[in-house]
């Protein structure tokens, strides 16, 4: 479908710029080409689900559909896969650590050795044991908490760079503090989609644990989270990512072309009565499932 070149365009245009509303006027004006065989294209591209209609005032408006977003973001907007961020503030090394963090060092130094060197997995294990102990309560978790948090950044970086591709989508789930509305999506997507999806959370300022009530009342639907945690919200992970969902954690998550970014609207469940709790649960199910739909895994 996308070999036409002006298709191909269409969906250029509209993935490049995807925060503007496109409709077939304005794209026809941009391409110099007539709205007919614009809304002709459009359309074809509809019925296989690359495009989708979006809310707008006036003609209709159209946008890549997740699907797309997917299998050919970051091919249409022309970047290059990874983009190397600045590095952030933390530890660079595990020397000084402690003999555990050290430990772990080893394990992964070993486990990613095809795709990192022993620096560069030692530097993502002190930054993630500073990242976690800098909000930690309690230190007797730590290096497991230390290793399942580094191992998640290892493999979204190898994901990011190319390095390990599953070839299904990978979706990321951010909210504030990464106990609540992150974390039921997450689960309701892992259950829903199974390995068919591959999910992280993250927090853009992450509690020390997943609230209670939240692991119970998805519990009632048979949705086990218990073994989640918070985690801070790092680059690597964003762009490990076909899919950003927020929810509620504003302009936190740094943008980068050829991702599908998504904002639900969801009120923080976090000191919510019990029933206003499940009703947050519901509403997000339902979100998953749409975006099932539209990820045609549904």
């Amino acid at each position: 479908m996308i070999a036409d070149p002006l298709r191909l365009r269409i969906l250029s245009i509209m993935a490049t710029r995807p925060a503007e509303q496109h409709s077939s006027s304005s794209l026809a004006a941009e391409l110099d080409v007539g709205v007919e065989t614009i809304t002709g294209h459009l359309e074809e591209l509809r019925t296989v689900d690359l495009v989708t209609t979006v809310p707008a005032e006036g003609a209709p408006a159209y946008s890549p559909s997740p699907e797309a977003w997917v299998r050919f973001g970051r091919l249409l907007t022309g970047k290059s896969s990874y983009q190397e961020p600045v590095q952030a503030a933390g530890a660079a090394s595990t020397v000084g650590l402690p003999d555990a963090i050290q430990r772990v060092a080893e394990r992964l130094a070993y486990r990613f050795s095809s795709h990192f060197s022993r620096e560069t997995v030692e530097r993502y294990v002190a930054e993630s044991y500073v990242l976690l102990s800098t909000r930690a309560s309690v230190s007797r978790h730590l290096p497991s908490l230390t290793s399942r948090f580094a191992t998640d950044r290892l493999g979204a970086l190898a994901a990011a760079k190319g390095f390990d591709l599953r070839g299904t989508p990978e979706v990321l789930f951010v909210c504030v503090q990464n106990s609540g509305r992150s974390q039921m999506a997450a689960g309701l997507l892992r259950q829903l989609a199974g390995d068919r999806v591959h999910v992280r959370t993250a927090g853009s300022q992450p509690a020390e644990s997943i609230d209670p009530v939240v692991v119970d009342i998805l519990d009632e639907i048979g949705v086990p989270i218990v073994a989640e945690f918070p985690k801070p919200l790092t680059d690597e992970v964003v762009q490990a990512a076909d899919i950003v969902i927020t929810m509620g954690c504003g302009d936190a998550c740094p943008v980068y072309p050829g991702r599908m970014y998504m904002d639900w609207p969801i009120e923080d469940p976090i000191g919510k009565p019990l029933e206003q709790m499940r009703v947050i649960r519901d509403e997000i199910q339902q979100r998953v499932e749409s975006l099932l739909r539209g990820l045609r895994l549904a």
